[in-house]
């Protein structure tokens, strides 16, 4: 059975894009600096090349409104799967160009377990911080993979703004590598 996790690069102050976070400006100033453990967009080796492995194996995506809109859904294809956004809005004209990108306007619920059944076996690649608040306040977020970042952003989008009431998590695996500190938890129900 799949599960549903959330992958983020967070600083140390819990910032996930930096200030000036927008469509022409996607993650915000230094956003970049979040993302430099994994170095040049091809596969490092060591600990970091297994987390690259997992990045890069979900069965399905499910991701915020606001992160699809900003890299205009990239370009219909993340990781050669689909991609599910739960919105109440319908979507956008771009959106009838990319067929592997679905909207669910009928609640997190309903977009995770589609999410769920595309991915088989595989695991659903959670990216969005509201969308990650909204699946641990319903429930259907499973795991957290954050890659927290020796960084003080000091400014700009935080990861975990508003929840709805304590989570407890339980840590899975930390592998401590030079350029971050990747810690896996589970959410305890």
């Amino acid at each position: 059975m799949s599960a549903s996790v959330l992958y983020m690069s967070m600083s140390l102050d819990g910032y996930i894009a930096g200030p000036n976070d927008e469509v022409g400006n996607p993650g915000g100033d230094e956003f970049m600096r979040l993302h430099e453990w994994y170095g040049d967009f091809s596969r490092p080796s060591g600990p970091t090349g297994e987390l690259w492995d997992e990045w890069n194996a979900p069965g399905a995506i499910l991701a915020g409104r606001r992160t699809v809109e900003q890299v205009d859904h990239w370009g219909g294809d993340n990781h050669g799967v689909r991609i599910f956004v739960p919105s109440h809005r319908p979507p956008g004209p771009s959106v009838a160009n990319y067929p592997l990108v679905t909207y669910v306007t009928n609640g997190i619920e309903s977009a995770m377990a589609q999410a769920k059944s595309a991915a088989g076996k595989r695991d659903v690649l959670m990216l969005g911080a509201y969308t990650a608040q909204r699946a641990l306040e319903a429930g259907v977020l499973d795991e957290l993979q954050v890659h927290q970042i020796p960084v003080l952003f000091g400014g700009g989008r935080r990861l975990f703004e508003v929840l709805p009431s304590r989570i407890e998590l339980e840590i899975v695996r930390v592998i401590d590598t030079p350029e971050a500190t990747h810690i896996r938890y589970r959410v305890r129900r």
